[in-house]
């Protein structure tokens, strides 16, 4: 029985920001883009919910994604899939509205929030019997904390089922420097992580500027992750954790989540420029493979695809036109003397062990 446990899919993003209905199919997504050319990515979708189910995509973290960045805001002007807001309310109004998106799904039997260790029992039992009908589960997730305006907003999103965080995106935040960027965490953002701790929060590392990265591991004692990174020994580029920090987060017990941006898979990846057909899904085998030798072991390493995050299957392997077809690493795996066992730990899992001893008990 096919099962996958995905750390990163932008389904609100993508729904508020690009006006997708989550609901339909691929196919149709992509038809009723077909004649749109504002951003990147139109037409050339991977997922939706009627996929993910289809693909046994059993759990996904459903991310909240937004930052405030008057800078960027005011040099780049707005338009409707921008993620950059002026203030910090607006950013915070707006990861409300992502949520508010799921719930709306929750209420329709489509997904089904994951808070605690019980959920996630009781729901993965679920989908061993049968997944045709059964809801996504997602544990609520935050790439850049923006839309958190305070410690008490903290608790808030907390008791509303925030469960791991990132400190920063692209660029910076009022909490640390994200990809881009280089500095330390701010005085708000080492705030931010001791209400984190005592809250039970994870912390995601994914696009923490380095010096930042560090000094969080150091101040930090809470359950640490890497939702969707790659290996920087392989693609260049600040966005790639170096042999360094992944040994940290494999000394913390953490589990990377291999991306499949091919920018991240391929150096001199250029954007609108390359095409999927100079690399394939054993580009992703590499990264696991990277994983894999530095910890000595499989237990650190699984899938964080961040598909339809910000492009399409114009900027994935060859191979993967659509979510499903993620499986043929399968074969590529087998191939380089992956065990079946091994295959599902990559699969789903290192994170089912993960979520299941880091997510509250109650």
């Amino acid at each position: 029985m096919k099962r996958i446990i995905d750390s990163h899919l932008d389904l609100a993003w993508n729904a508020l920001s690009f006006d997708r209905d989550q609901t339909l199919a691929v196919e149709e997504i992509n038809t009723q883009e077909a004649a749109m050319h504002d951003v990147r990515g139109r037409g050339n979708a991977t997922t939706s919910l009627p996929e993910l189910r289809a693909s046994g995509v059993a759990v996904c973290l459903a991310t909240i994604l937004v930052r405030a960045n008057a800078v960027k805001r005011s040099a780049a002007g707005f338009r409707r899939t921008d993620l950059d807001f002026g203030h910090q309310d607006i950013a915070h109004a707006h990861g409300h509205g992502q949520l508010a998106y799921y719930r709306l799904l929750e209420s329709r039997g489509e997904m089904r929030m994951l808070r605690s260790q019980t959920e996630l029992a009781a729901h993965w039992r679920e989908w061993q019997v049968d997944n045709s009908e059964s809801p996504i589960g997602y544990i609520l997730a935050m790439e850049g904390s923006d839309p958190i305006v305070s410690i008490d907003d903290a608790h808030k999103w907390w008791d509303a089922g925030l469960r791991s965080v990132m400190l920063a995106h692209y660029g910076p935040s009022r909490y640390a420097m994200g990809t881009g960027q280089v500095g330390p965490l701010t005085e708000d953002g080492r705030n931010l992580l001791s209400v984190f701790e005592k809250l039970g929060m994870i912390l995601d590392l994914t696009h923490l500027a380095e010096p930042g990265f560090f000094e969080a591991l150091d101040a930090f004692s809470g359950p640490v992750m890497a939702s969707h990174n790659n290996c920087r020994a392989l693609v260049p580029g600040d966005r790639q954790f170096s042999d360094e920090q992944l040994g940290r987060l494999i000394e913390r017990r953490a589990v990377i989540g291999v991306a499949l941006d091919a920018w991240m898979l391929l150096p001199g990846w250029q954007r609108g420029i390359s095409q999927p057909t100079e690399i394939g899904l054993d580009a992703l085998a590499d990264h696991i493979d990277h994983i894999c030798q530095l910890a000595g072991r499989i237990d650190h390493v699984a899938i964080g695809t961040d598909l339809d995050g910000g492009f399409g299957n114009e900027q994935t392997p060859r191979e993967l036109r659509r979510y499903r077809d993620l499986w043929e690493l399968t074969d590529i795996l087998i191939g380089r003397g992956y065990s079946q066992k091994a295959i599902d730990q990559v699969f789903y899992g290192n994170w089912l062990r993960y979520f299941s001893e880091n997510l509250p008990s109650l």
